[in-house]
């Protein structure tokens, strides 16, 4: 024992070293560590390998992070990368909405966004064209929707009451009916549709005695009759017991109650006379007695023909303060 050692035992006989641990010599001369400076000493490796660790475990949460920012759904390398990036993150479009098919068979127009198959305004039977949508709350139109410019420009300007009688074809015995009001501003505001029935052979522009065609034109409204008792109709009525029509019809269906209410149709006729008058201004060839009558379920000879309490009721509103016309035709040469 060297004699530095010898004076530091007789100067702390019995107390451990300055560092609180003993310091025990080796036989080579050098100074080995106490049990408490070992322990140290493993305290402190072992402080830092957990600090390698968490350093370790924080670099693989950061690389984590940047991955997901960059590549992830939304992610900014995503957003703003190639185009091949953006088509493998990208949800693929929906496939374009298929047009529904119209009663003709031709495709109608979908609108931007509106689900495949769903009808719009290509389609009469749902959604009617823009031209025959109002563009006012109260349903009105600057129009007549379905009358172009010629049959538009036809209608007397004293007439405030239409009678709309579009045909479906112009080969086409069904038609449809709609009285249509002009209002205090000039606009038109239509009422209740109904199902009709025109000539067995659809229409035309040069009727004659027998063709079985219902005539296309413009004529006013001016008188009414029928079998059974005025129903209340603001027209002249003249009921009579000669309103008797006998037979069956194209369909085989009974005539019976075919002229209980009826409206004479002023083609090839004297206006303000019973519509059973047999005056032809135009001669017997170019036909006449033509009327707005009861439906018996089938074609008719040239008149229109709607359900009976239609009839009714379209005596009760016509009004020959309003100057009433009809304007009839299939809907191809009405649009004209």
């Amino acid at each position: 024992m060297s004699g530095t050692r010898r004076a530091a035992e007789r100067h702390h006989p019995a107390g451990p070293s300055a560092e609180g641990a003993a310091i025990r010599g080796s036989g080579d001369g050098r100074v080995t560590p106490g049990p408490r400076a070992q322990a140290r000493g493993r305290r402190r490796k072992a402080r830092r390998r957990r600090g390698v660790a968490s350093a370790s475990t924080a670099a693989l949460l950061v690389a984590a992070a940047v991955g997901w920012f960059g590549f992830g759904p939304g992610g900014m390398l995503t957003a703003h990368g190639s185009p091949a990036a953006l088509a493998q993150n990208t949800p693929a479009p929906p496939p374009p909405a298929q047009a529904a098919p119209s009663p003709d068979g031709a495709p109608s127009a979908s609108a931007p966004g509106a689900p495949s198959g769903q009808p719009t305004a290509g389609d009469p039977h749902s959604q009617p064209p823009s031209a025959d949508r109002s563009d006012r709350a109260d349903g009105s139109f600057a129009a007549i929707p379905g009358l172009g410019t010629g049959f538009s420009a036809k209608i007397p300007a004293q007439s405030n009451q239409v009678v709309l009688a579009s045909g479906a074809g112009k080969d086409s015995s069904d038609a449809t009916v709609t009285l249509w009001s002009r209002t205090p501003d000039g606009r038109w505001r239509p009422g209740t549709s109904w199902s009709a029935h025109n000539g067995d052979a659809g229409w035309t522009t040069d009727h004659t005695d027998g063709d079985l065609r219902s005539p296309i034109g413009v004529y006013t409204l001016s008188d009414a009759g029928g079998l059974k008792s005025d129903p209340g109709s603001k027209l002249p009525y003249h009921q009579d017991n000669d309103f008797v029509a006998g037979g069956t019809g194209f369909n085989g269906e009974s005539l019976a109650g075919a002229f209980d209410y009826v409206v004479a149709i002023d083609y090839n006729r004297v206006p303000g006379t019973s519509p059973l008058d047999a005056q032809k201004p135009l001669g017997a060839a170019k036909g006449g007695g033509i009327w707005l009558h009861v439906d018996h379920g089938g074609p008719t000879h040239a008149c229109v023909s709607l359900p009976e309490d239609k009839m009714a009721e379209l005596l009760r509103t016509l009004d020959p303060g309003a100057h009433p016309v009809i304007v009839m035709g299939d809907a191809a040469s009405l649009a004209t």
